[in-house]
């Protein structure tokens, strides 16, 4: 196979919503073996090849039509969790494209269910501002779904939105006459600092964590999206995903282990981990803490149609692409 890349880790998808549109589509391909993927920033098509892959990071806003497919990853041995986007934007109307808020909370824990809470991360992303939405409004959708959340899962990310700096997403609230604002670091640090007290005050007891925000925040971590140390908990069994992920699993009963002052990983039965190589992705942006994976997705073909989508040029081209998809939904590229 010309040009084939044999990742470890595959991103399914920062690009589009594979789980959500096309995992029929993806699940095919991986038993095929292999899928096409297009460079957005060159146009140069080459292939993803899945012999070696070890695990997979899903991104959704509608992880459901995932349910059916996740045995077949057990019988292949491929670790997974899900970056599972849980927003509330209901009466402002920005995300029209996906399901009634109780069944996405409903669909949450059904993955918690299948793969552990540990599996599935809670994000409200992004925290954007409108004339219709203040930072305490914002609080408030947030409450309402940790509270539902409260012992499914462990993590709560967030980002603030960044219109400025995403021209797709400026043109897409402008062109929803979406009447924006950014955010000032003095409204990051007043809302973090709300967040925090909240998730103490409620009991939830969720690590708060932003994703790709330089700006550091008392009481928040900057998170790892495509996070090593996670992929080590629920994959340390695959000798393949911790070799290249440089693990050494070492029991603590062991002399040597007395001399190790590092961040160790729990495992079970006195089993403890340690990361010695720096699985950093020095190909995306300064903050953001992700290590290195295949992301396998297409931009301008996720249907959800969200008003500030950073994905899609214009819902036109996104909702074209869509039916160009469905016409020919098991070709090796997403596009056809």
């Amino acid at each position: 196979m010309a040009k084939a890349i044999f990742p470890i880790v595959v991103s399914a998808s920062r690009s589009t919503d594979i789980p959500a549109f096309y995992a029929d589509w993806f699940f095919e391909r991986l038993k095929k073996g292999y899928s096409a993927w297009t460079n957005p920033f060159n146009g140069k098509k080459s292939y993803v090849a899945y012999e070696d892959t070890k695990f997979i990071v899903f991104w959704s806003k509608n992880p459901r039509p995932l349910l059916k497919h996740l045995d077949y990853l057990k019988e292949r041995g491929i670790g997974c969790y899900v970056q599972y986007t849980l927003n509330n934007y209901e009466d402002e109307g920005l995300e029209r494209g996906v399901p009634p808020l109780e069944e996405r909370i409903e669909t949450f824990k059904m993955f918690v269910d299948r793969l552990g809470k540990g599996a599935v991360i809670w994000r409200f992303d992004p925290l954007i501002l409108t004339d219709k939405i203040d930072s305490d409004k914002l609080l408030r959708k947030i409450e309402y779904i940790g509270d539902q959340l409260k012992g499914y899962t462990e993590k709560l990310v967030f980002s603030f939105a960044d219109i400025l700096s995403y021209r797709k997403v400026k043109s897409n609230l402008e062109r929803g006459h979406i009447n924006y604002m950014d955010w000032t670091k003095e409204q990051m640090i007043e809302f973090a600092q709300k967040l925090v007290y909240m998730n103490k005050a409620k009991g939830w007891n969720y690590v708060i964590a932003t994703c790709g925000e330089i700006v550091d925040l008392d009481g928040v971590e900057h998170n790892h999206c495509i996070d090593d140390r996670l992929m080590v908990r629920l994959g340390y069994k695959s000798k393949k995903l911790m070799d290249f992920l440089g693990v050494e699993i070492i029991d603590n009963r062991n002399p040597s282990f007395l001399f190790y002052d590092g961040d160790a990983i729990y495992l079970e039965n006195n089993l403890y981990a340690i990361i010695k190589k720096n699985n950093k992705d020095k190909g995306q942006r300064i903050a953001c803490g992700c290590m290195k994976s295949k992301d396998i997705g297409e931009y301008n073909t996720c249907p959800h149609l969200c008003e500030y989508c950073y994905a899609n040029a214009s819902k036109d081209i996104a909702i074209e692409n869509w039916m160009f998809h469905k016409k020919n939904p098991f070709v090796e590229s997403i596009l056809g």
